[in-house]
């Protein structure tokens, strides 16, 4: 009877665990502003090191959460101040496997360190017309919200 006691209390806390991921990602993208988005965290081998996410508009930060952590805050935050999307491109064959092919990768370049985040192509104009509304003064010519090259 233990060993039934054991499994039912496993599964318990692994449907508490799945019920607070739901929980995190409605309350995420209840604050509006919300799209999906894909961060390439590790750039090690061709094709791989990308994850899943939210990400939400909050005046001059872009906030990404991953899908699939139990943390409340951001893994990573982009400040549209002295960002510049450097290149856009299609997902190649390797990246298809772990996003959609509808997505466009973009390639920006902040303050902090070059990025690459996929995203659906509608929601990449929303996400351009975000860079590219950034306060006057904040736009220079080596920090062009997006120069027209595609590869």
């Amino acid at each position: 009877m233990r060993i039934v006691e054991g499994i039912g209390i496993a599964v318990l806390i692994l449907l508490a665990a799945l019920a607070l991921l739901f929980l995190r990602r409605v309350v995420i993208a209840r604050q509006g502003g919300t799209i999906e988005l894909g961060v390439r965290l590790s750039t090690m081998v061709p094709g791989r090191g990308w994850s899943a996410g939210l990400a939400r508009f909050a005046g001059d930060d872009l906030r990404w959460y991953r899908i699939f952590s139990f943390w409340p805050g951001p893994r990573r935050v982009l400040s549209r101040r002295g960002l510049s999307v450097d290149r856009r491109r299609s997902p190649d064959p390797a990246e298809l496997l772990v996003l959609p092919p509808d997505w466009v990768i973009v390639r920006c370049i902040s303050r902090q360190s070059p990025v690459e985040i996929a995203m659906a192509e509608r929601a990449l104009t929303g996400f351009l017309s975000w860079v590219e509304a950034a306060p006057p003064g904040e736009s220079t010519p080596e920090t062009r919200p997006y120069r027209h090259r595609t590869n």
